[in-house]
């Protein structure tokens, strides 16, 4: 099992829009940079864990935890011209995006806020790649033991 890192502004899809949604599962979509794609299209599998991060907000933070039950597939959004993250590259022969479905399985009683989750960077989430400097990637891979280490958090 793979464990992983989404990351969504609330205004755009929050916890709360998930927790909503038919089944509480929604795709994932909208992912344009080609490193978080090649994650959600190579190695997310269904089964595989995921922390629910809410970012570019007043208090950014890990809101909760999600399961992915689709695996990788052609994100339809960049074929869609009326759709904010059209791609007039993107082919649907050929496509370039892909995302995959995802269903959440709890919402945290409080939010592990960002700036709560730093006091740990030099210890418990020494590596733990949202705390590195520069990174900005919207889908990320979480090691065990951080996601061990920030579920005992809850």
């Amino acid at each position: 099992m793979n464990y992983w890192l989404f990351k969504s502004e609330p205004g755009e899809f929050g916890i709360d829009d998930l927790a909503n949604s038919p089944g509480k599962t929604n795709h994932w979509d909208g992912v344009r940079n080609y490193q978080a794609r090649n994650m959600m299209r190579d190695q997310m599998k269904k089964g595989d864990l995921g922390f629910f991060y809410h970012s570019n907000c007043e208090q950014p933070g890990i809101v909760g935890t999600i399961i992915i039950v689709r695996e990788g597939y052609s994100d339809h959004t960049a074929f869609d011209p009326k759709d904010k993250h059209f791609d007039s590259k993107s082919d649907p022969d050929n496509p370039r995006w892909f995302m995959v479905d995802v269903k959440l399985k709890r919402k945290f009683p409080r939010e592990l806020q960002l700036k709560f989750l730093k006091q740990f960077a030099d210890k418990e989430l020494q590596g733990f790649q949202l705390l590195m400097r520069g990174n900005r990637l919207s889908v990320m891979p979480v090691k065990k033991e951080h996601w061990d280490f920030i579920d005992s958090l809850v």
